[in-house]
């Protein structure tokens, strides 16, 4: 029986969660519990400098790195001391600022040793880049978990800054992004000075422009075969631009791209029951075009915790194989030349 915390900062930015978790291996399976979970939404200034970090000197992003892991580190002992908690481990997915895996390169910034130096605890972090090395595309790592925690449901579909899916495919498990979600809606409310569109409800006073929707639909990456992964970059390069040159109202974009969200999950997900987790699983007009565009299927939203801290929870259950010595990145989800152990440990040192 081990107890991990597990952190989980996601492309949109919405806050750092924090779940509190034992884990126990008997009978051939993993069993969990949520002791408790929470949210800590960011300072205005942490917010900017993740948001721009991509654009840093070398310096800056490197005392950045080092300072965000500080950071983490204070926050995860606040949640420790105000519940009395008494954790093995902590398993930071950290940020996401760079993620490039054609080049075998990705960046998820906070210090794992920050981290350990302010909790107290020892903390297992940067689980990506081995993968990458590894020629995979270091994502989705979520699906591991899926498999072990999540069995009863044919699909897995989380839906934050990009949406990704889970499912068993033969003997092996398959898994890979599908689209962005919340980070290209939540760029367009907060230019009106929102933080999401709460229930979809301006996505859906507004009017689908085919036009957009068959340009976005026909972007390149949307032909590749998996395992494939998106960052930050695409969008950035690709969908951004595509979507402003249209000269659409908010209305209208965020409309657009609910449907065109709709669409894609639609392709990839054939029929029976579908556990969706993630801030878009509260988009109330999202989910209903889901369901317009996957008619035979069951979209299942569990209880609150799951869908807010499902990730975290399995940022910890991650850190649970790092420390039995078993794999969490599976060459059949990322494409790497073989199973491997993700993750490096920082110890909190002797006191």
């Amino acid at each position: 029986m081990v107890k991990i915390i597990g952190m989980m900062s996601g492309t949109s930015l919405d806050g750092l969660d924090l779940c509190y978790t034992q884990f126990e291996y008997k009978d051939g399976k993993w069993d969990y519990e949520i002791i408790k979970a929470a949210e800590v939404q960011y300072p205005l200034e942490i917010k900017e400098k993740l948001a721009t970090a991509q654009n840093m000197t070398a310096l800056e992003y490197a005392q950045w790195h080092s300072d965000y892991g500080l950071y983490l580190g204070r926050c995860v002992r606040k949640f420790i001391e105000e519940n009395d908690f008494k954790p093995d481990y902590i398993a930071s997915h950290g940020h996401t600022i760079f993620h490039q895996p054609e080049k075998r390169f990705t960046a998820q910034i906070g210090s794992g040793a920050g981290i350990a130096a302010e909790s107290g605890v020892d903390a297992i972090c940067d689980f990506r880049t081995t993968d990458v090395a590894l020629y995979g595309q270091g994502a989705p790592l979520v699906p591991v978990g899926d498999r072990n925690l999540f069995a009863d449901y044919d699909y897995c579909l989380n839906m934050g800054g990009f949406s990704n899916i889970s499912f068993d495919s033969g003997e092996s498990r398959s898994a890979y992004d599908i689209c962005p979600v919340n980070y290209v809606l939540n760029h367009y409310t907060r230019e009106i000075g929102l933080e999401y569109d709460k229930d979809g409800e301006i996505a859906r006073s507004g009017k689908v422009c085919d036009g957009l929707l068959t340009k976005l639909n026909g972007l390149e990456f949307y032909t590749l075969k998996g395992p494939k992964s998106l960052g930050r970059e695409w969008v950035e390069e690709q969908v951004i631009p595509l979507i402003d040159s249209f000269g659409l109202t908010i209305e209208d974009r965020l409309a657009t791209y609910c449907e065109h969200v709709a669409v894609q999950i639609g392709s990839h997900v054939k029929g029976g029951k579908v556990l969706l987790t993630g801030g878009g699983a509260f988009n109330t007009f999202l989910v209903e075009r889901m369901a317009k565009n996957a008619p035979d299927s069951e979209y299942v939203v569990p209880d609150n915790m799951t869908v807010n801290f499902k990730e975290a929870l399995i940022f910890a259950f991650l850190g649970a194989l790092y420390i039995n010595n078993i794999p969490s990145c599976l060459k059949s989800v990322t494409g790497a030349k073989y199973d491997n152990i993700g993750g490096a440990l920082y110890k909190a040192g002797i006191k």
